[in-house]
């Protein structure tokens, strides 16, 4: 117990030398510092972030906050996350939303944790597109309902999750965008006066502003946190708190109050992780955060500007010179690996639906499926076809243990289980992926096989024309998966010397419905949803016959919080209206 006590007097000073700052801190435009005494409304802390869980790692960096410091946290999360998976039922849109702000009320009191606002804006698919969210939310809408629940509780301190864009969910960097701007656009009482004259509403001015940062996960132990690092890619502050200091409330590390709060998540699967945390000290990390602003006023550092970005990181950038953060653009766009390229031959026969390669069906080069995400014993290669108007894709997989049968009615999230993922860009110039078409492969599901489109230019049923063979092993030692997909029936025109695409093999090991192994032809980053990575894969003495461009069919179904007793109860308590409306 005595490194648990050491560090927890250290951290004691430190906490207290910030709550210092922070009080001394210049709060608000012509008002007096509020400390929340009375006001049902007023917290300390506000978390920004899209889904429920998007809190779920800083857990037990609020608990000692509201346990050490008598820090209230309140969060906002901007969907219910309702076009998310659902590892523990049938229940989807609407009703998982409902269902999962269930479970984040749940997980969140175990750190003190009584106010999450909702905004009711729409979750869809899994994109890395922030300009895509802004469409689909209503940008201009979602900001103003920010501002006024900045305004309305008061927070000394907003923690956003990370704004950049490589490799990361669309809506937390959206979300990260519209917290950073909230901090500043608050406390402006030009900015949505009629809050001000017309809801009497007061500008208020945020002191300090944190954003989440993973790069540090790897140091662990007491020490880790106890001096402020430098984030490599901006150059901006990071400061640490570890997660093993020990709650008096909870009688346990708040490291393991995190775990039991994670394992509530039960739709997102992560009642699969263990339950237990390790209790050696030196095995337990921090939550390591950016620290964007200080006293009120951004942290400043040099400017690193990048030439040749891509589209998507070219508007990040801008966005950044527009908000007065340029820095956050540092080194924004990774080095991306030269893309792979092949060929796909044309072949005189259609290849036989049948999951195997006959004689002939495929002569082109044999494509390795590369580990992108974790371990395990799977493997993989694909082979490419093209017969008339309609491309034919092979994968054979070797792999050790079988997943779970999801039923006929549950081929939604095939990550879930063992399949296979193909994506297509047919012009190669796809800046996210409402302009692709993704399909997921089930080789076995209680029915046979399966297939589905997600997250693509028309998520849901597979086109006219798309067909499926799959061949399991028994006793089970992989499969083969082998499809036929219309090229007419892609969302756009095809481009033969352009045509982009990559094939994932997700493996699942258990029957929970969780992955652990994921392959690609083309690895890097998010492979399944940036087509900035995916391989050219060239369409020999093609000529497409003309057809039409297809524009994206996004999911238009949101959960309310006029469905949610939970969130009327708490509307009631605290004065805030629901969904950050005007009163």
């Amino acid at each position: 117990m005595a490194g648990f006590e050491t560090v927890l007097s250290r951290r004691a000073v430190l906490a207290s030398a910030l709550a210092a700052t922070l009080v001394l801190a210049d709060c608000s435009s012509g008002s007096k510092r509020r400390d929340g005494a009375g006001d049902p409304a007023h917290t300390d802390v506000l978390f920004v972030g899209a889904h429920p869980d998007d809190e779920a790692s800083n857990l037990s960096t609020f608990g000692q906050w509201h346990e050490d410091l008598g820090w209230t946290t309140g969060v906002v999360t901007i969907t219910r996350g309702e076009g998310g998976g659902n590892a523990v039922g049938l229940e989807e849109g609407p009703e998982l939303g409902l269902i999962r702000e269930t479970e984040e009320r749940r997980a969140t009191a175990l750190a003190g944790i009584e106010n999450i606002y909702y905004l009711d804006k729409l979750d869809f698919w899994y994109t890395l597109s922030a300009p895509l969210t802004a469409r689909i939310w209503g940008e201009r809408d979602t900001m103003a309902r920010l501002v006024r629940l900045v305004r309305m509780t008061t927070p000394h301190t907003i923690v956003v999750m990370d704004p950049r864009p490589f490799n990361q969910h669309g809506g937390h960097q959206l979300s990260a965008r519209l917290g950073i701007e909230a901090f500043r656009l608050a406390g402006d009482p030009d900015a949505y006066p009629e809050q001000i004259t017309d809801e009497g509403l007061t500008p208020w001015h945020p002191t300090r502003l944190l954003a989440q940062n993973y790069g540090f996960d790897s140091l662990l132990g007491p020490d880790a946190s106890g001096q402020r690092r430098t984030d490599p890619t901006s150059g901006l502050p990071v400061m640490g708190v570890w997660s093993g200091v020990r709650s008096r409330q909870h009688n346990a590390t708040w490291a393991q109050v995190e775990r039991d709060a994670a394992r509530l998540y039960l739709t997102q699967g992560f009642a699969a992780k263990p339950a237990q945390v390790p209790t050696d000290p030196q095995q337990l990390d921090s939550d390591w955060f950016t620290v964007l602003a200080e006293d009120g006023r951004y942290v400043e550092v040099p400017v690193h500007r990048q030439v040749g970005l891509k589209p998507l990181y070219a508007e990040f950038a801008d966005w950044a010179d527009r908000t007065g953060l340029p820095w956050l653009a540092n080194r924004v766009q990774p080095d991306y690996p030269p893309n792979p390229t092949t060929t796909i031959p044309a072949v005189a026969t259609a290849p036989a639906l049948n999951g195997t390669e006959g004689p002939g069906e495929y002569p082109g080069p044999e494509l390795p499926l590369a580990v992108w995400q974790g371990g395990g014993s799977c493997a993989a290669t694909a082979k490419l076809a093209r017969h008339d108007d309609d491309l034919y894709v092979l994968v054979n997989v070797t792999d050790d243990r079988k997943g779970a049968e999801l039923s006929a009615d549950d081929i939604k999230r095939h990550w879930r289980t063992d399949s296979v993922e193909i994506a297509i860009d047919p012009r190669g110039d796809s800046d996210d992926t409402s302009t692709t078409f993704k399909t997921g492969i089930l080789p076995y599901t209680r029915n046979g096989p399966a297939a589905e489109r997600d997250a693509d230019n028309h998520q849901g049923a597979t086109p006219p024309g798309m067909q499926v063979a799959a061949i399991v092993t028994e006793p089970y030692r992989g499969y083969s998966v082998e499809v036929k997909i219309p090229l007419t029936a892609l969302p756009a025109p095809v481009d033969p010397a352009r045509f982009a695409m990559n094939i994932l093999v997700y493996d699942s090991d258990t029957d929970d419905e969780t992955g652990q192994t994921r392959l690609a032809w083309s690895p890097f980053g998010s492979a399944q949803a940036d087509p900035y990575v995916w391989g050219t894969a060239i369409l020999a003495d093609y000529q497409p016959p003309p057809t039409a461009e297809m524009p994206p069919a996004i999911p238009q179904t949101a959960a309310h919080s006029t469905d949610s007793p939970a969130s009327l109860a708490q509307a009631e308590r605290t004065g805030v209206p629901i969904a950050g409306n005007r009163r």
